[in-house]
């Protein structure tokens, strides 16, 4: 599977239909029709591509403009959906099936145009849209958005990949897991080589549990609410979705799974920002985090990496059961302001300030509890967001490494003696996890000097939650927990 990106910029200029076609007389020629689904669809992913948007971020606000016209159904909606994620999640094994049809490098296919193969290869392989309506209402978008002459093209190539199913073609495309075992599961389960291997690594095992996790990955997620403690309850949450369509949490009190979809914000509770959206994941950290015993002072909390803000609201909410002021410190303000929206009507005492983690303005020892939520690759939440797979590099993990260790170390220096930090990443990547505590426990760096820090085993401040593993620290996993893919270590200050 190629690692390297398959887009480029588009070329110019779309093929016109021909007035005679062998000696007889062409065809009337009839204007393409506009499907608005497959139109939508392919808005998104030109945004993804050309704008490096997130599709979770650009969707919405189509879907709702396309529901103002009455003739747009809920099915619609959708399908739409289905078909962007669908095609975003499956793109690495689409990409070798539309190789394996094609005479050229697929570089030097314009990015429109394999847009437009991707969505009809996940109707055909990925759905159950018949074969003929698959091709059709491809080719049909393909006249539209790219013209005639390529539509030709996207025809021909559709008719291929239409000879097989899935599995057909993934028994012509991949190698044995005998001969490859990471590109054959890179291939089958649509994820990167090196994503493959750097989970591999983090899992450990054989086969099945690497199988079961990229199969996670590619999985549709739930929606999952927080009741933000004392401003709301789960069984609140609960009978707002209606118990046909909501379940309990897995594992954190304050969850609510809503099992149908749905829009969160059509709740009451989370309009008036009582509740959020929140993987339980993310809740567990931050209830962890605030579930280690200190011994005396336990007033001021510091959430260092405070937006979009999830955590620092459940932070805050549970600080303000115990009478502890919370500070939230983001250092880009527009995410500052985010986490501004999300703590409003906090009912204990917090501030939001935007600052920068690693020289931080505030004074050492000034807080009981610190969390780090550092920036990361986003590999443990490939589900959600199934085009940073695509997205990321291996040489990205060292542009944050630096940042990383940086963060970790301010915060513990921002602790007090006897105080705990919370060092979480929504990354498996070892590189981003165990080797970024060892590395500013021991001091090893440049210019770094060793912590005077121990580690915490964590697993009893997640009570209930089955395989954490061998401890001290945490690492959650889709296939396992239903959780994004969340990391873990809480370190007590000892001098």
């Amino acid at each position: 599977m190629s690692e390297q990106p398959r887009r480029r910029p588009a070329a110019a200029g779309a093929g016109k239909p021909s007035g005679k076609q062998g000696g007889r007389p062409a065809k009337p020629y009839r204007r393409p029709q506009k499907d608005p689904v497959r139109m939508l669809a392919f808005e998104v992913l030109r945004a993804v591509d050309e704008r490096d948007a997130y599709a979770n971020l650009v969707l919405p606000p189509l879907l709702k403009k396309a529901r103002q016209d009455e003739s747009f159904q809920a099915r619609d909606a959708a399908l739409a959906t289905e078909l962007v994620y669908g095609t975003l999640r499956r793109q690495g094994t689409y990409d070798a099936v539309i190789k394996a049809c094609i005479d050229r490098p697929l570089r030097e296919v314009d990015p429109p145009v394999l847009d437009v193969l991707s969505l009809g290869a996940h109707q055909l392989l990925g759905t159950r849209i018949p074969t003929h309506a698959a091709v059709s209402a491809s080719v049909e978008l393909a006249r539209v958005v790219l013209g005639d002459g390529r539509a030709k093209f996207v025809n021909a190539v559709l008719r291929k990949i239409s000879a097989h199913d899935l599995e057909g073609w993934l028994e012509r495309v991949a190698p044995p897991y005998e001969d490859d075992a990471e590109e054959h599961l890179a291939i089958y389960h649509s994820h990167p080589r090196w994503v493959v291997s750097a989970l591999w690594d983090a899992l450990g095992g054989g086969r099945a549990g690497i199988e079961d996790l990229l199969e996670a990955d590619n999985e549709r997620p739930e929606v999952t609410l927080v009741a933000r403690p004392g401003r709301s309850t789960s069984q609140e949450l609960l009978e707002a979705v209606g118990e046909d369509s909501a379940l309990p949490g897995r594992w954190s009190p304050y969850a609510v799974r809503m099992a149908e979809g749905g829009e969160p914000g059509a709740l009451e509770a989370v309009r008036e920002g009582r509740a959020g959206v929140q993987d339980e994941g993310s809740q567990l950290v931050a209830m962890a985090l605030a579930a280690v015993p200190v011994e005396g002072r336990d007033a001021r909390w510091l959430d260092g990496c405070a937006g979009p803000g999830g955590k620092a609201a459940l932070l805050g909410a549970l600080a303000a059961q115990r009478g502890a002021f919370l500070l939230a410190s983001e250092k880009q303000p527009h995410r500052a302001r985010l986490v501004e929206r999300a703590l409003a009507g906090n009912p204990g005492p917090y501030q939001v300030i935007a600052a920068d983690g690693t020289r931080p303005p505030w004074l050492p020892g000034s807080f009981d509890r610190v969390l780090v939520d550092v920036p990361c690759s986003g590999l443990g939440a490939l589900r959600r967001r199934p085009e940073a797979r695509w997205r990321r590099r291996p040489e990205d993990l060292e542009g944050f490494a630096p940042l990383q260790r940086g963060l970790l170390r301010e915060a513990l220096a921002a602790v007090r003696v006897g105080g705990v930090v919370g060092y979480a990443t929504c990354s498996p990547h070892l590189a981003e996890t165990r080797v970024v505590v060892d590395d500013v426990l021991k001091g090893r760096g440049a210019g770094a000097r060793a912590v005077s820090a121990e580690l915490i085993d964590a697993r009893p401040y997640m009570a209930g939650v089955p395989a954490l593993g061998d401890g001290p620290d945490v690492q959650l996993w889709p296939h396992l927990h239903g959780t994004d893919a969340m990391y873990l270590a809480l370190l007590r200050r000892t001098a």
